[in-house]
């Protein structure tokens, strides 16, 4: 999608976190610098509530983004970096679907979704974060959260090759914090 000008449609911008909306603000460092992103607890408060707690294990601490699909997205969250790896083999149960209807939430440049397989109630710790609009995914996947910083940080992320884009060697994510367990600046 694109605007009147012709340039492709982005997520809105929103200021960095204020103190009380770091509870919903997750900051990512990868290897170009920092992402900061809006969590969307109103569209997908399970999925934001496994995110945070996930974060808070460092269990993305080190993951790689297994699959980068230049002008798509990047997928990470898979220890294994096979694409197949979650967090259930650490007791974590799938979540069903929190699927926004497209007049809420739609798929473009920065949001963040979570991965499934077909079933749409298998949701877990795979995640995906967009590098262009893409329509067909709306009210299909999960959305939880909006990159509002750091977006050339994301399209510095090693991109994968093939029809699956999976990436040999691929870039890791550094870290994964809630904004509200960081020490203050």
């Amino acid at each position: 999608m694109s605007d009147e000008t012709g340039t492709p449609e982005q997520a809105p911008e929103a200021a960095p976190a204020a103190d009380g909306k770091a509870e919903n603000t997750l900051i990512l460092e990868l290897k170009d610098g920092k992402v900061t992103i809006e969590l969307l607890p109103d569209l997908a408060p399970q999925h934001v509530a496994r995110i945070k707690e996930l974060a808070r294990a460092g269990f993305y601490d080190g993951t790689p983004f297994h699959r980068v699909i230049e002008g798509f997205m990047a997928q990470g969250g898979d220890p294994t970096g096979t694409g197949t790896g979650g967090a259930r083999e650490k007791g974590y149960a799938d979540l069903p679907a929190e699927f926004s209807p497209p007049g809420k939430a739609k798929f473009v440049r920065g949001t963040c979704g979570m991965a499934r397989t077909q079933n749409p109630n298998s949701a877990n710790s795979q995640f995906f974060i967009m590098f262009a609009p893409a329509s067909s995914l709306d009210g299909q996947y999960t959305i939880w959260g909006r990159v509002v910083a750091g977006m050339e940080a994301v399209d510095r992320i090693k991109r994968g090759s093939g029809m699956n884009g999976i990436v040999q060697q691929p870039d890791l994510l550094v870290s994964a914090r809630v904004a509200a367990d960081l020490p203050a600046a």
